[in-house]
């Protein structure tokens, strides 16, 4: 299947990410800082990337445009517990956007649905 990076400042819902996503069949990395996902997308090949926009370190915004820089065509799902980042201009960078949740369905069904047209 698929090798994603989860990038989230928060341990658990990285773990829980990972956990999800490997069940899935997915190869799964994981990043809890922007430095840490930079240098992961340096030295490594990604199919997605899930990226927090509320990162300890620095706004997953910026952070954004930096994997842009460096992998314009790795697909982006920003993923947040605050939707009114959807209408953030710097977020249309993103290749989809999903509000936070514990219930991982409707970032499964984002994360297949690019997939499957990044397969074509």
């Amino acid at each position: 299947m698929a090798h994603i990076m989860v990038i989230d400042d928060e341990d658990h819902i990285r773990h829980l990410y990972k956990e999800e996503l490997t069940d899935n069949g997915h190869e799964v990395s994981l990043a809890g800082s922007a430095k840490e996902a930079l240098d992961r997308i340096k030295t490594s090949t990604f199919d997605l990337a899930i990226l927090d926009i509320k990162l300890g370190d620095t706004n997953g915004l910026d952070l954004l445009q930096h994997i842009r820089q460096q992998a314009p065509e790795l697909p982006v799902i920003l993923c947040t517990a605050y939707d009114s980042f959807q209408e953030h201009n710097r977020a249309a960078a993103a290749t989809d956007y999903v509000v936070k949740s514990f219930d991982l369905t409707k970032l499964k069904k984002t994360i297949s649905k690019i997939l499957s047209k990044t397969a074509d």
